[in-house]
Parts: structure tokens; C-alpha cells; sequence
């Protein structure tokens, strides 16, 4: 193998559920959970003489996302039969969109090491219905609840322009900030309501030549980590079987697979169909959309700054690490929680330490957001305020931000109620000081002969002034007091 290279190629399919209330061409409400076939139709049932009605919501807000993934927005938009059966397409027909998408050309920026980025270019954004689901655990025979029939998704198609796994799940990662920062899905996988399709190819170079290896489309993936893993594992085995046999595009059809999650490998589904296979034509039931300059100006004024963006900006105004930017912009409203306390006079650095190590731990453990714990964004910024001026310590701000979710009292007066005060009067401290080194002369000896425990022996004895006022000596200036005491 030595005279071999290879490289990943891979493009994307996304399918993203848009959060409105009622299904794209009908009434039907959108619930996760419901007992099944009880949220349907006559429409989503396909039902004959039954007629499909745009949901106007549903439009804004793919054309939203497609405005935020910089695509070019269509003039003229129609809607399309795509023909095939399956049980869980009860008109044998999905309404989707062919040669005139909604969006056309665009591109997103995903986040590689380094602080480095990379675009990667959307081929095109449309609008379509999902089908409905399969049940395959009745024993001998299959069910189908149509609940999902009729449900507004959005696919996003990217080109091929990802050339590893970590690259393809940065940008699924990305694309789920996006679409929730936007407010046009809740992108819950675990709902399904984000599923990706990574179509993955080799271009491989072997003695002066180059082969393409046929491509393979791994369906219905609805995690990150099988998202990546199903790329690697499918780069491998593209790999061994153009070894073996030396199989290529020009050889073989496109496939689809599926993701075997517990032997953490893809199983051949079918060989792909093929555009004219669906035998796509204009629906005749439903209307053009041509937006407006006016209707488009008012989608694009609800456009906000995008994760990745205010990321970058929290670094560069705050001073923040890249890590805790990524954290705080992961969901808006941690972000905006965080820019309130800011703006309220506290220090973005104290104020992230606090959300960041206390607050999204105590709302995860809740099972809701940032926002969903009841704390006052200018509640936050008194308390990190308080700790840079030394009024009470960071351990001690932890903990008064946990009881203020848990009670809902100010941070000075649950400091006071918890005697979590730090001392900072001098005098007093510097009493305590000498005590400590009046009964620990040896530690006291390493430092001043400057010995090889002598920082370990300085610790020591801040520890015992901490001990002695049980932790609320405030500890720059008890270092300070040691120093002169002691020398520096």
C-alpha cells in the first residue's frame, strides 16, 4: 500500500423539523408522544379527494434558516409529487420540492482545531413533508403510525466538501446551534427532529491513477456519534473492498445503508434509486410561492447573530477562552443570560465561571435550560461582584448561587444567612496570622531559610489561617500579610 493514497469525500443530507404548531399541508397538530394514528387526517391519511393547504408559518421559517445558511433565496418556488411506495406514505406520493428549491446556493463556516474554520457550500435548502414510521416490534408482522405523516421538514443538501468524520460532525453540531438559535426547530434528535444522511465516497491514487470509489448514503442517522462513526467505519470499508476488489463509481451504483449502532457498521439496504426513479412532476393541488421583497425583508429583519459569530465575539470582547464562548453561545438563552449579568456591571469572567461551573450544572440536572431556574441575571452580576471585591469568595459564590435557585433570595443576604462573609479587616486577620506562626515554628523556619519546602511550608500555613476562620479569611490578604511578615 505504499503507492496509495486515498482521501474522504463526503456530503450531507440534513433533515430538520420545523416547530410549528400544525403539519405543512394540514391542521393536524404536531405532538411527540401521542398514542399512535391519533394525530391524522383525511389529508395526511391521503385520503381521495382530499387537498393540501400550505402552512405559511412552516415557509417563513425554512426561508429563515436558509437566509442564516447564506443561501440565495428563490423568486419562484413550486411544489413537487416525488413518487414511490412505501407504507408509511399512505398517497404513495411526498410533496417535496425538485428543480425549483426554496434555497439555492450558500455555505456555512464550521469550526476546525486551531481556531481555525472551514466553508463548506450548500448545494440547496427545500421545503418537504415527512413520512410516517415503521414499527417493527410486533412480532411477526409490521405496524405504522402516521402521526409524523405530513410533518414540515426542511432538508439542507451540502457538497461534497468534507474530508473527514470530525469535519462532518462539526458541521452537524453547527447546523443544530443554528436552527435553535433561530427558534425554527427544537432539533431534539432524540425526537428525531434532526436526521442526517452522509453520502461517502474515496478518491484514491494508486500507481499514477486515480479511482473513485461508488458512493454509499447511510440513512436515518440521529445522533452525532453515529454520524461520525458511520463516516469512519464507511472510509474503511470503501477502503478494503477496493483492495479486494477493485471495484469503482464507474463499476457500480450509488447504495444506501443502514447503521448497525451496536456492531458500529453499515449493512447494504438497496442499490440507490436515481432522480427519474421517483418520476417527479408539479403538484397540481398547490400554488407557486413567489415571496415578496416586503415579506422577505420581514423574515430577514428576525435574523440574530449566529452562534458561531457570537462565539468568536465573546473571545475578543470578554477575554473569554474559546471553550467557555463555545459553552455560553451553545443555546441562546445561557447567551443572553450571560450579556444581561454583563451589561449589569459584573466581569464577563467571573460571570461565565459561575454559569459555567454552577448554574447549566444545576440545569442540566433539572432537565431545562438556563432560564428555566428562576435566577435574575442581575442577581447573578451582585453576586459576581461581590466576589471581585472580596466580600465573599469563588467557593463561597458557588454556593450561594445554588441556594439562590433553591430559594430565590439575594446573593448578599443568603451571604449573611450562611456566614460566608470573607474577612478582609486586617488587624483581625493579622492576629490570627500570628497565632498560626507562633504554633508552627518549623514550618515557619522553611520559609524564611528559603529550603526546598518552603512554598509547601507557605501553603501550609495560609491553610491554617483559612482553617481557623473556617474558610472566610480572605486569602490575597492573608498572602500579603505572610509575605511581609515572612518576606516574599
Amino acid at each position: 500500500m505504499n503507492d496509495l493514497t486515498y482521501r474522504i469525500v463526503v456530503g450531507l443530507e440534513i433533515h430538520v423539523q420545523l416547530c410549528t404548531r400544525t403539519k405543512m399541508f394540514c391542521g393536524c397538530a404536531l405532538s411527540f408522544g401521542e398514542e399512535a394514528n391519533s394525530r391524522v387526517c383525511p389529508v395526511c391519511l391521503g385520503l381521495p379527494g382530499a387537498l393540501p393547504v400550505m402552512n405559511g408559518q412552516a415557509i417563513e421559517y425554512a426561508i429563515l434558516a436558509a437566509m442564516a445558511l447564506n443561501c440565495e433565496i428563490a423568486g419562484f418556488t413550486k411544489w413537487d409529487r416525488k413518487s414511490y411506495y412505501y407504507p408509511d406514505l399512505p398517497k404513495n406520493y411526498q410533496i417535496s420540492q425538485y428543480d425549483l428549491p426554496l434555497g439555492g446556493a450558500g455555505y456555512i463556516e464550521i469550526p476546525l482545531d486551531g481556531g481555525k474554520t472551514k466553508r463548506i457550500r450548500i448545494r440547496r435548502a427545500h421545503l418537504e413533508e415527512d413520512a410516517g414510521k415503521n414499527l417493527h416490534t410486533a412480532g411477526y408482522y409490521s405496524q405504522v403510525d402516521l402521526n409524523r405523516a405530513g410533518t414540515p421538514l426542511l432538508e439542507i443538501v451540502t457538497e461534497p466538501d468534507m474530508d473527514s468524520a470530525e469535519q462532518v460532525r462539526a458541521l452537524a453540531v453547527e447546523l443544530q446551534r443554528i436552527v435553535r438559535y433561530l427558534g425554527v426547530s427544537e432539533a431534539d434528535m432524540q425526537k428525531g427532529h434532526m436526521r442526517f444522511e452522509p453520502n461517502v465516497n474515496l478518491v484514491i491514487e494508486k500507481a499514477g491513477q486515480q479511482f473513485k470509489t461508488p458512493i454509499a448514503e447511510v440513512k436515518n442517522l440521529n445522533s452525532f456519534r453515529a454520524l461520525e462513526r458511520s463516516v469512519a467505519y464507511e472510509a474503511r470499508r470503501q477502503l478494503d473492498e477496493f483492495l479486494e476488489t477493485g471495484r469503482t463509481m464507474q463499476m457500480g451504483n450509488k447504495s444506501t445503508r443502514g447503521w448497525d449502532d451496536a456492531n458500529e457498521a453499515t449493512v447494504l439496504q438497496r442499490e440507490k434509486e436515481e432522480a427519474h426513479d421517483y418520476r417527479y412532476f408539479p403538484d397540481p393541488d398547490l400554488v407557486p410561492v413567489a415571496p415578496t421583497p416586503e415579506w422577505l425583508a420581514a423574515i430577514r429583519s428576525r435574523l440574530c447573530e449566529l452562534p458561531a459569530q457570537r462565539q468568536i465575539r465573546y473571545v475578543g470582547e470578554y477575554g473569554l477562552s474559546d471553550y467557555d464562548a463555545g459553552v455560553l453561545t451553545a443555546d441562546r438563552s445561557t447567551a443572553d443570560f450571560f450579556e444581561q449579568a454583563v451589561r449589569a456591571g459584573a466581569g464577563p469572567k467571573r460571570v461565565c465561571n459561575l454559569l459555567t461551573q454552577v448554574g447549566l450544572k444545576l440545569a442540566n440536572e433539572r432537565g431545562r435550560d438556563l432560564s428555566g431556574l428562576g435566577l435574575d441575571p442581575a442577581g447573578v452580576a451582585d453576586l459576581a461582584k461581590m466576589i471581585g471585591a472580596g466580600a465573599v469568595s469563588a467557593s463561597a459564590g458557588n454556593t450561594i448561587l445554588a441556594a439562590m435557585v433553591e430559594t430565590g433570595k439575594k446573593p448578599d443576604a443568603l451571604a449573611t444567612e450562611l456566614n460566608l462573609i470573607q474577612k478582609s479587616d486586617a488587624g483581625e486577620l493579622e492576629r490570627i496570622l500570628d497565632q498560626v506562626l507562633a504554633e508552627n515554628a518549623a514550618a515557619v523556619a522553611e520559609v524564611t531559610t528559603g529550603g526546598k519546602k518552603s512554598q509547601k511550608a507557605r501553603g501550609f500555613l495560609l491553610g491554617q489561617v483559612m482553617q481557623k476562620t473556617k474558610g472566610r479569611a480572605n486569602p490575597k490578604i492573608v498572602a500579603d500579610l505572610l509575605n511581609k511578615k515572612l518576606g516574599a
